[in-house]
């Protein structure tokens, strides 16, 4: 039979189901006792939780004569290897997805059945079928996707991610297909993000005004204030700071936890990963060769004679600068802007969100959180990676290849 006729909705078919405690060679036996009957394999499926194994074939039915007879002898199969199994008559293959088709990863720590059940009743409502669900991780965090059909992804976006925090979850909604795992380009900003740090209140630290600098840092990050005069003004307070402290400043960064596992995951499958900064090259440069990153910018402490003049250099890294940077480390790695992915906190990162092709709010102040694509509001950078579709045993499988 050819695979026209097996696809034809007039051609009866039959739902053979397998379940009970997975071992190996199920897959295999079941198939071997169809193979007798000469059907043709239309769909299969299988799912393996906590050892329990629904193994399901939908194949073509065998001669009328014939199907009574099959049925007695998968049944007896399964009964001698101690499973269960249900066998349905229908024609025809599944019904066709529905237009529209999202992926919708959902992040809990933990992943409650309430968030679980509201997010499946808002999928349904906004007009979509769940075709699929598979866990992408269990820690961190617990991640969840749902491939999900007919409903628009920007509507389904809409539905899911607005009330996301109340359910004590992230959510993020990205259109199925095959650019997902082709967003071959991540940038991020650093302070609060990659970092754990603001570097300015660590240099600030040093100079004796820390209280000041941290005063005015979080109304820019608020929106409240314009970042290059706020960046002026927290500049002008370390005037005078002897040059050696940077050295210092260096070796009190932290970074964020899973930032090396995110960067070292991205690099293996082959994206580009770059930093932008309202913070100081003094700082992103050093990172960017700790970290084998290809791209990094921030703004440059002017240092004369030894000392820090209070002054900043160069071209300013503001928000519409992120933005920017965002598009020339683009152009140069040559991605497109719509198969990138930022990532960031701060209301000066909103630019450079709204430009990717996924933006990613981090931690992030809420005005951040409302306007960006999706949101993460666990400690855990690498949870991003969930975000692409990339599992917990990927890249756990990864780390211990390149031990081996």
């Amino acid at each position: 039979m050819s695979a026209s006729q097996t696809s034809s909705p007039d051609v009866p078919t039959l739902l053979v189901k397998i379940f009970g405690k997975d071992r190996p060679g199920i897959t295999a036996g079941l198939f071997d006792t169809l193979a007798a009957y000469s059907v043709d394999v239309v769909d299969i499926e299988q799912v393996v939780t906590r050892g329990r194994m629904v193994l399901c074939a939908l194949v073509t039915a065998p001669p009328r004569a014939l199907e009574g007879d099959l049925r007695a002898t998968v049944h007896s199969w399964a009964e001698s290897i101690k499973m269960q199994a249900e066998i349905i008559s229908g024609l025809g293959d599944n019904r066709p997805r529905g237009l529209g088709r999202s992926l919708v990863t959902v992040l809990g720590h933990p992943l409650t059945a309430e968030a679980t059940a509201a997010i499946a009743a808002k999928i349904a409502k906004a007009g979509g079928n769940i075709d699929r669900i598979f866990r992408l991780a269990k820690y961190p965090v617990t991640a969840v996707e749902f491939a999900v059909s007919g409903v628009a992804t920007e509507a389904l976006r809409t539905a899911l991610v607005t009330d996301a925090a109340k359910l004590g979850v992230d959510v993020a909604v990205v259109a199925a297909g095959l650019h997902r795992r082709a967003q071959r380009l991540v940038v991020m900003d650093v302070d609060s993000t990659l970092i754990q740090d603001e570097v300015i209140e660590l240099f600030a630290a040093h100079a004796g005004c820390e209280d000041e600098v941290a005063e005015v840092t979080a109304a820019a990050m608020r929106g409240e204030l314009d970042f290059e005069q706020s960046l002026h003004a927290r500049v002008a307070l370390l005037e005078g700071l002897d040059a050696s402290v940077v050295d210092k400043v260096r070796s009190e960064v932290r970074l964020t936890p899973g930032a090396r596992t995110l960067i070292r995951t991205l690099k293996r499958l082959g994206f580009q990963v770059g930093v932008v900064s309202g913070g100081f090259t003094q700082v992103t440069d050093d990172l960017k060769d700790r970290l084998g990153l290809d791209f990094a910018q921030a703004n440059t402490l002017e240092i004369v004679d030894g000392k820090l003049t209070g002054k900043v250099t160069g071209e300013i890294v503001d928000r519409a600068g992120k933005a920017r940077l965002l598009r020339r480390f683009a152009a140069e790695a040559g991605v497109p802007l719509s198969q990138t992915v930022a990532i960031g906190d701060g209301a000066n990162d909103l630019d450079m969100l709204n430009a990717a092709g996924l933006g990613v709010a981090f931690n992030a102040k809420p005005v951040v959180r409302e306007a960006a694509h999706t949101a993460v509001n666990v400690p855990f950078l690498d949870t991003v990676l969930y975000l692409l579709g990339i599992t917990r045993e990927e890249v756990e499988a990864a780390d211990a290849h390149e031990e081996d």
